[in-house]
């Protein structure tokens, strides 16, 4: 039985990758934005070990939601799932890009770290200058290739975890919209293989999966001079330290 923290746990895919692990006998903990969505998870995930919370666009907020989860234990797995897309770009950068580098920074160190992407990310830039400066507009797009540096990153700087990113395809949720042509379990059965299996081809390490099947990224997220400075950009951003 492993131990599981889920970022933006309280429906879409996050929701669905909770109830798949938790069907599978393992210890979920959920993340709620706020008080409603905390209690629509107590009634729709009621056998959720706990439920914490916390609003991801604010960094003080995600340094406190950090706090809360290691209050809770050691953990086999964090699943970053969280996200936004009809937003502003200074939210998208916040919930998107910073806060799973601030979480990735403050929980304790698990055993694997999953990272949630899309493959729009391969439109993206990695807009370092326009983050600097705070004037430029960071997209989605953007957003998504940063998450894929960040995973890439993970791997590189800690080697005894098993740190990848997933595009779970286009799928009918709420973000996805109604007519998203992807197969929905599709969506998250990658997430939750690369969480709990004891597949050798799960127990990879900087690797971006698709349909739980290694697939290409964008080049740059391998370039570890741009990883190198992303780091630098966040840190500054949040005053939170990545510690090798």
């Amino acid at each position: 039985m492993a131990k599981i923290f889920i970022t933006g746990s309280t429906d879409g895919l996050g929701e669905l990758t909770a109830e798949s692990l938790i069907n599978r006998g393992h210890q979920v903990v959920l993340h709620a934005r706020n008080e409603h969505r905390f209690r629509d998870a107590q009634k729709s995930i009621p056998d959720a070990e706990a439920i914490v919370k916390g609003d991801l666009s604010s960094i003080e907020e995600t340094k406190s939601l950090a706090e809360a989860v290691n209050a809770l234990g050691d953990f086999d797995a964090v699943i970053h799932n969280a996200g936004v897309y009809r937003a502003s770009s200074k939210e998208i950068f916040a919930v998107n890009t910073l806060a799973p580098y601030i979480l990735t920074c403050l929980i304790k160190k698990p055993k694997r770290l999953i990272y949630l992407s899309s493959g729009m990310h391969k439109n993206g830039k990695p807009a370092l200058e326009e983050i600097t400066s705070g004037k430029g507009n960071i997209s989605y797009s953007d957003s998504k290739l940063h998450v894929v540096m960040l995973a890439k990153a993970v791997a590189r700087k800690w080697p005894d975890v098993y740190a990848n990113a997933v595009d779970p395809g286009w799928v009918p949720t709420k973000m996805g919209g109604p007519r998203a042509p992807d197969d929905l379990e599709k969506g998250f059965e990658t997430q939750v293989w690369l969480a709990v299996s004891e597949d050798d081809k799960a127990k990879v390490s900087g690797s971006y999966f698709y349909h739980m099947k290694k697939a290409d990224s964008h080049p740059q997220a391998d370039s570890i001079e741009l990883q190198n400075e992303f780091f630098t950009i966040c840190q500054h951003k949040s005053g939170v330290k990545f510690i090798e």
